[in-house]
């Protein structure tokens, strides 16, 4: 970290801290707009930092750039069949289907032989899970590569895009667990995967939610699920995370952000328009702690800051306790035998690479993908890459009988499309 970077950094901490005394004494519109920057944004993944070159940029250039990446930008919007589940505490849970289309469509076809030779793939379904402070989105590339050729099943976590706000949250006031996204995600399979063999696909807390599925329902595991990857995340201790900061920072922040959240939670309004104002700020942090390279595509970074920016800081404050307490090293053992994907980004500063390789240690069997120019958000940083492993999987599963290069799809390019 550079000493610019690491006297930021000191500077958030110390404004955090400040604004946990304010808001504690009622200075709400004083502390919000700091606090719902250097601490709600802490919370989302994106950690303590300041990306120094943003201020070297006109604020309204800034905005102008913002509005127009906004109106042209093409990533997120792939739609498939919508459908609902419901948790077991009554939340309503979104997702969408992609089904397979008809054989006989030449561009199909040629898609099909380009992602898996020419054999049909047999009959399976996908399922992503996305990560903390996204939406099911987060997939666009994978999904666009895939769309057509094999089934897939795209869900929003509760509170997260379409689906409802956790029910169990807002009436009894209880934190996430993650064990009870293992269960949303049981609720999401039965709804929309009935039957037939599964393909379990999760980024960061979308992995934590399937390692939790795996807890909680080995059954299903042994019985229907033929392939797994884990991107970009852990089966615990992610207390011992650093974000990249000195241990000073980290200390500091650790200290007082539990209970800076849940005070900022229940000003969520007010903490929203401090959010809004800072939101150049806000930007930076995110790129930094969620992409490694800096020339990542401008459409990109903002499709990125756009889903995180979209989650309340209430909902922020709700999970964030899920993560400290997230252990689920022993569930592993339930894909001992499957084809396993472990990818993650080595310059990853949110869930390090080093948690990665702890899980493919324990699973020897499986491919163990660190890629070295890459973030946390790995998935949108090198589509093509990610895409073509989880084809690779497939083909290990047994879903298709062989396996080729992915070859333009799941591309940023402006070429690149679901064809």
């Amino acid at each position: 970290m550079s000493e610019s970077n690491a006297e930021a950094v000191a500077s958030a901490v110390a404004s955090a801290t400040e604004a946990a005394t304010e808001a504690a004494a009622g200075g709400w519109r004083r502390a919000t707009g700091i606090a719902g920057v250097a601490i709600g944004v802490v919370a989302a993944g994106a950690a303590a930092g300041v990306a120094i070159e943003r201020l070297t940029v006109g604020r309204g250039m800034r905005q102008k750039a913002r509005l127009a990446l906004d109106s042209a930008g093409p990533y997120g919007g792939l739609r498939g069949n919508p459908g609902k589940a419901y948790a077991d505490d009554g939340t309503e849970l979104y997702y969408e289907v992609d089904d397979v289309e008809p054989a006989e469509e030449s561009a199909l076809t040629r898609r099909r032989r380009r992602l898996f030779g020419r054999k049909e793939p047999a009959e399976v379904t996908v399922v992503f899970s996305h990560g903390y402070c996204l939406n099911q989105d987060s997939w666009h590339f994978q999904r666009a590569a895939l769309k057509g050729v094999v089934r897939t099943v795209h869900w929003d976590q509760r509170s997260h895009g379409r689906s409802a706000r956790g029910v169990a949250q807002t009436r009894d006031g209880r934190p996430v667990t993650i064990e009870e996204l293992g269960r949303d995600l049981k609720a999401v399979i039965d709804a929309a995967v009935p039957e037939g063999p599964i393909v379990l696909v999760g980024h960061s807390m979308g992995g934590m939610t399937v390692m939790a599925l795996a807890d909680a329902f080995p059954d299903l595991v042994r019985e229907r699920v033929v392939g797994v990857a884990l991107v970009g995340t852990s089966s615990g201790r992610l207390g011992e995370v650093n974000f990249g900061l000195p241990v000073a920072g980290v200390n500091a922040v650790r200290r007082v952000l539990p209970g800076v959240l849940k005070a900022l939670g229940q000003r969520a309004e007010l903490v929203e328009k401090g959010r809004r104002a800072t939101a150049d700020l806000f930007a930076g942090i995110i790129k930094r702690y969620s992409f490694a390279n800096r020339d990542v595509d401008p459409a990109v970074a903002r499709f990125a800051e756009r889903m995180i920016e979209s989650t309340p800081i209430d909902v922020v404050a709700e999970y964030y306790p899920a993560f400290n307490d997230h252990d689920k090293t022993e569930a592993l053992a339930h894909f001992a035998g499957l084809p396993v994907l472990v990818l993650a980004g080595v310059r990853d500063l949110v869930t390090p690479s080093e948690h990665s390789e702890a899980i493919a240690g324990l699973l020897p069997d499986a491919e163990l993908v660190l890629v070295p120019d890459a973030g946390h958000l790995v998935m949108l940083e090198h589509p093509e890459l990610v895409t073509d492993r989880l084809a690779d999987l497939l083909a290990r599963a047994g879903a298709v009988p062989a396996a080729a290069t992915v070859d333009g799809y799941g591309s940023t390019s402006s070429s690149a499309g679901p064809g």
